[in-house]
């Protein structure tokens, strides 16, 4: 194609017009058969003309050569000339394109040097290229940008950042790095030290080039070690550290930052970073540079006293000066190094990072998730030196307070690590933390009454609570002295009038922090706080959401730590009173929060369930909105709080033979169904009776609502309970909504999926009438008439369609809606309908697996089976409808998936059943079709007696597990008595940290998938499941796979395995003929 017309095709892509982009689009794609085109392109993007159209040449070219990249954009030699080429145009581009070009490139060198290492002149030539490039060699060749060089070089390097065969404990040193290393990054590093410098030296307009330079080349370096070492960077070490602490040390936070500080603040990110693999990975190659090291992020971490000035990226700086001191705590030397500047640290570093300063106040009014997400995280990651990407000053400032307040001087113990039971001399060495953090924190006094967030008393206090939050493992060690910061330094706070909500706020997430080491004896003193802080209403302009989300956050930890409230019902009524009366941002909030009290209270919460609940559902119904609008996140969480309620009351049920008890519990489940009913009525019934609205209720937490509904059919047990939950109305609303729902990548679905089943049971229990079949007016857009039947089944079979993780329950679901339905003979067209619809979509998706097998054929299989068993002809139409050999390939694939050899195959007795009668249908239709010698005759015959086989060996199972299960209880006790002993011997073990070769070993593992179970498609916690067969399961198998052989002759003459028929023999000895016949056979 002409460089002019492909000009133009590009520049038609950038046109407003969709169908002018269409038909560019068209047009390049059929360009790119051309065997040239990849040049064409390239030099249409490297060339003069409109940059606009020369980025879209070099975006085109990038997505092209992904596309291409593993099947070879072309000829051998176009290819080679196109690669060379590329490499070419990317050292004089200007940046805009060059940033488009290099990813394609990228794309050539993991392929071309990193994986198949088939391009020896690569690091030669990149070699000559930058050093004869414009900033380093000025005069040589001034087209050789210094900086796209380097650019290139980082492209190259990049990929060994990661170890390129993991599965190796020790991998060596690629040699494509070794070569990188010794070629370019050795004597760069002289370059290095001149472009430091220039930046370090020059005026400020002459170092923009250079600290560019600087930053990229820092960048090479990163990707070099982060992983690996090669042998020849181990000797630039020194001279290479040297430089970057010059850099490091140039910094300084004190002073208003300029404009140009932007790229030094990178290359400070980038050296830190550096400094963090070194002491990570490679420590005995870094331990001379040690001691410089912690200086040098010392001297940086001193300077937090300025972070309410900075921006995010000096933040970060901050960050990982205090990550890198806290790794090298952690390593041997770490002591000796860090110790001497302890008190220095906690007062000039540390403490300034924790305290209150005016960005939290602006970030507190302004964005409140922000605020809460930087400074009061529900969780912190356990404290270790080697907690990766805290990315917030402050939380690596918590992390290294932890870190210090663990240490016990050499030798420094890993912060994960335990003590051994009775090691007196361990246990009487004192901590940092008890000689200097507590101490140190203590001289800070509770704020007086009125003190407001300007003081210094609100300011550093917040500090201390933000170090007793990050002192969790500590403190848990230290039972006696986390009481005594409980009570003396963090309960006071809350009977401050007023209190600042700085302070309350970081109090209950302390609190939340340091729940796994509360004593009992403080439950009501911690509860009646948090509770106070609960409904702490706004002071003055200063909203009080944080308080009120930490208060949650922290009663949710409580809970979730075992650490029981002294009033459940107390505490639920001030939680639901809250709710009507608080925000709606804070109702979300302990909507939330509800759940979670109801999740771990358990049976101490269910005698009170039934009287929150009308007033949780009388909530919830104020707050929805009048039309079917999508509803609010307070309402989605009002509803996720019904669930666990209704959730939480199910699985209460007493035993069928403690009559009192089953019967209040059935009265509390009636009285809870009639209020789900009530506002089940309220959301969906209600906008239709108003004439407000015909259209279908919003698809707001489908999945929620879905469990409230099987909740109020399951409690029904009479028609008269029927009709006053209204039922019958409020079910054909639910499967519109199903019928019609698109959210299959953003919710849940397993209430959905139980809710289907529930509601055939409801239709086999009470529908008398078929109303559940009968067809109705939907509420959707074109107001079709469908019955609830069908437009369970539509949902079904779009979820088989479009959301594969489903395939389980829908396939589950779809033998009910075949055999329970109590289909008359009006509706039979209904059922062969739905039987079609299931059957076309099933094959379909087995269709786009069936290259390997797996173990989401068998549901797929199965509901095909289902399908067939009941419309035969009808089915098989379906399957040969695919490709003229449809039906022999499903008869093939089930016959497989009933194999005793298939991994992943029948196991229910139920399942088994479907398959004998299915496979024994399929074998006299193969008959019929004079397939009695083929290869799939055989395989459908042998599989269906090695399943008649299981079945009967099921069944017999089956008699006997009563008389196993005493046997069984009391090996469970032995091992659980076993187990405990074996606890307690774990704990006498020393615990020692991981050596170096050990990690690599176990990554290696891992790596390999020696220790990962490998997930399938689909939900394979369901893989064994009893599915609904109806009549068919009163079907005698083993009689209608008897009468198929002996009316057979063409099986009789088929030859059996010999341990196959020997096995019939030992299961069947009554048809002893019948191996009579196959062995003569």
């Amino acid at each position: 194609m002409a460089s002019d017309e492909l000009r133009r095709l590009l520049a038609a892509t950038l046109s407003p017009d969709k169908a002018s982009v269409d038909a560019a689009a068209a047009g390049l794609d059929r360009a790119a058969a051309d065997p040239r085109f990849p040049l064409a392109i390239l030099a249409v993007a490297a060339g003069d003309g409109d940059q606009g159209v020369r980025v879209a040449a070099a975006t085109y070219l990038k997505n092209f050569t992904r596309r291409n990249i593993e099947s070879s954009l072309s000829s051998s030699e176009l290819y080679k000339e196109f690669r060379d080429q590329l490499a070419q145009a990317l050292l004089r581009v200007e940046p805009a394109i060059l940033r488009v070009l290099i990813e394609a490139f990228r794309q050539v060198v993991e392929k071309d040097f990193v994986k198949d290492n088939l391009w020896p002149e690569l690091i030669p030539q990149l070699k000559l290229v930058i050093q004869s490039s414009n900033l380093i060699s000025p005069g040589h060749h001034p087209e050789w940008n210094t900086i796209n060089a380097l650019k290139v070089l980082q492209s190259v390097v990049r990929p060994f950042q990661y170890f390129l065969n993991p599965k190796v404990a020790k991998e060596p040193v690629p040699q494509q790095l070794e070569q990188i290393a010794a070629e370019i990054l050795v004597p760069l590093q002289v370059t290095f030290h001149h472009f430091a410098d220039k930046v370090l030296l020059s005026p400020d307009g002459a170092k923009f080039e250079y600290e560019q330079l600087l930053l990229i080349t820092c960048k090479c370096v990163y990707f070099t070690v982060r992983s690996y070492m090669p042998s020849t960077v181990k000797q630039i070490l020194p001279s290479f550290c040297k430089d970057i602490f010059r850099v490091l040390d140039s910094l300084d936070f004190n002073s208003l930052l300029e404009d140009g500080s932007m790229i030094r603040h990178k290359i400070a990110k980038r050296c830190l970073i550096i400094f963090c693999a070194l002491v990570t990975r490679h420590r005995k190659h870094a331990d001379a540079q040690m001691p410089h090291i912690v200086n040098c992020a010392i001297k940086i971490s001193k300077q937090s006293n300025n972070l309410s000035k900075l921006g995010s990226l000096p933040n970060r700086i901050f960050s990982l000066a205090f990550d890198v001191i806290s790794r090298v705590l952690e390593t041997g030397p770490g002591w000796r190094l860090v110790s001497p500047h302890f008190s220095s640290l906690l007062d000039s570093a540390i403490f300034p990072a924790l305290s209150l300063n005016e960005k939290d106040i602006a970030e507190w009014e302004e964005d409140t998730e922000e605020y809460m997400q930087k400074n009061l995280p529900s969780e912190l990651d356990e404290i270790s030196g080697w907690t990766e990407d805290l990315f917030t000053a402050r939380k690596s400032a918590i992390n290294l307070l932890g870190v210090i307040a663990l240490s016990k001087g050499p030798p420094v113990a890993s912060a994960a690590s335990k003590r051994k039971k009775g090691d007196k001399r361990k246990s009487e060495r004192s901590s940092i933390g008890e000689l200097l953090v507590i101490p140190f924190l203590s001289k800070f006094p509770i704020p007086s009454h009125g003190e407001d967030a300007s003081s210094t008393g609100v300011r550093n206090y917040f500090g201390v609570l933000m170090a007793y939050g990050g002192l969790q493992d500590f403190l848990t060690e230290k039972k006696d002295l986390s009481v005594t910061v409980i009570r003396n330094r963090i309960l006071p706070l809350y009977s401050l009038d007023p209190c600042s909500p700085y302070l309350i706020s970081t109090a209950n997430w302390a609190i939340g922090q340091l729940a796994i080491c509360l004593p009992e004896a403080m439950s009501t003193s911690i509860y009646n706080s948090l509770m106070k802080a609960l409904s702490m209403e706004d002071v003055e302009d200063i909203t009080c959401y944080p308080v009120c989300a930490s208060a949650s956050g922290a009663i949710a930890e409580l809970i979730e730590n075992s650490y029981a409230p002294p009033d459940w019902l107390v505490l639920l009524q001030a939680i639901v009173k809250r709710i009507s009366t608080g925000d709606e941002n804070e109702s979300a909030l302990l909507f939330k929060l509800l759940g979670t009290i109801v999740e771990g209270g358990q049976e101490k919460v269910l005698p009170h369930i039934p009287e929150i609940v009308s007033n949780i559902a009388n909530t919830v119904m104020k707050l929805l909105p009048p039309v079917p609008d999508p509803w609010s996140q307070v309402v989605e969480q009002g509803f996720s709080a019904l669930v666990a309620v209704a959730q939480a009351w199910e699985s209460s049920a007493p035993d069928e033979n403690k009559k009192h008890e089953k019967r209040v519990w059935q009265s509390g489940q009636s009285a809870i169904a009639q209020t789900f009913s009530m506002l089940l009525q309220k959301a969906w019934l209600s906008p239709v009776l108003d004439n407000s609205c015909s259209a279908l209720p919003p698809p707001s937490c489908v999945n929620d609502v879905s469990v409230l509904l099987e909740f109020v059919m399951r409690s029904v047990t009479c028609m008269e309970e029927a009709a006053s939950m209204k039922v019958f109305e409020l079910v054909p609303i639910w499967a519109d909504t199903i019928a019609n729902w698109d959210s299959w990548e953003e919710m849940e679905d397993q209430g959905v999926f139980n809710t289907i089943k529930e509601a055939i049971n409801f239709h086999q229990r009470f529908d008398l009438t078929g109303f559940f079949l009968k067809m109705l007016s939907s509420q959707s857009e074109n107001a079709s008439l469908s019955s609830v039947i069908g437009r369970v089944s539509n949902f079904v079979t779009r979820a088989i369609s479009v959301y594969p993780s489903a395939t389980w329950r829908a396939c589950s679901c779809i033998h009910m809606l075949l055999h329970a339905p109590n289909f008359s003979l009006g509706t039979e067209d209904a059922r062969k309908a739905i039987a079609v619809s299931f059957a076309r979509t099933a094959f379909s998706h087995f269709e786009s697996i069936s290259d390997s097998p797996a173990g989401i054929w068998k549901p797929l299989l199965l509901a095909i089976s289902s399908c067939y068993i009941c419309y035969p002809d009808a089915i098989e139409q379906v399957l040969n409808s695919y490709d003229d050999n449809g039906y022999a390939t499903f008869a093939s694939s089930l016959a497989q998936v009933s194999s005793s050899s298939f991994s992943s195959g029948l196991s229910s007795e139920s399942e088994i059943k479907l398959a004998v009668l299915t496979l024994s249908t399929v074998i006299e239709r193969l008959l019929v079709l004079n397939m009695g010698a083929t290869k799939v005759l055989q395989d459908c015959y042998v599989s269906l007696i090695e399943s008649c086989i299981q079945l009967k060996e099921i069944q017999e199972d089956g008699d006997n597990d009563d008389d196993d299960d005493g046997a069984e209880d009391l090996d469970d006790d032995e091992e659980e008595e076993d187990s405990e002993d074996d606890d307690e011997d774990s704990e006498d073990d020393d615990v020692r940290e991981e050596t170096e070769e050990e990690f690599l070993e176990r990554y290696a593992l891992v790596a390999a998938g020696d220790t990962i179970k490998v997930v399938e498609e689909g939900d394979l916690d369901e893989e064994t499941q009893d599915i609904e067969l109806g009549s068919l399961d009163e079907v005698d198998v083993q009689q209608v796979v008897l009468s198929l052989v002996q009316n057979q002759p063409a099986l009789q003459a088929q030859t059996l395995p010999d341990n196959l028929v020997e096995k019939i023999s030992e299961t069947f000895p009554e048809y002893e003929i019948l191996c009579q016949v196959h062995r003569q056979a």
